[in-house]
């Protein structure tokens, strides 16, 4: 149950970096929350295709930022805004 709490936690603090790089903002804590489990999805799976082992609290946040990073900028791409 904790590493599931972790986990969100972690998310959440992803999605906020990533809107902070992003926009200047965060998404709101929801908002946070999905481009941080987005993201931490779409970067572990980034990652293991270039064969980038993250270890520890701090290496599963900078792989789930590059991640929701990614997310965003995926979905800004499709969704052809600028």
């Amino acid at each position: 149950m904790m590493g599931i709490i972790w986990a969100i936690l972690l998310g959440m603090l992803a999605g906020w970096l990533a809107g902070q790089f992003w926009k200047g903002g965060g998404f709101g804590l929801l908002g946070n929350l999905i481009v941080g489990i987005v993201g931490s999805v779409l970067g572990s799976f980034a990652a293991s295709l270039l064969s980038i082992h993250a270890t520890g609290t701090l290496g599963n946040l900078i792989i789930s930022v590059l991640g929701a990073l990614l997310f965003l900028w995926l979905v800004n791409y499709f969704s052809g805004k600028k």
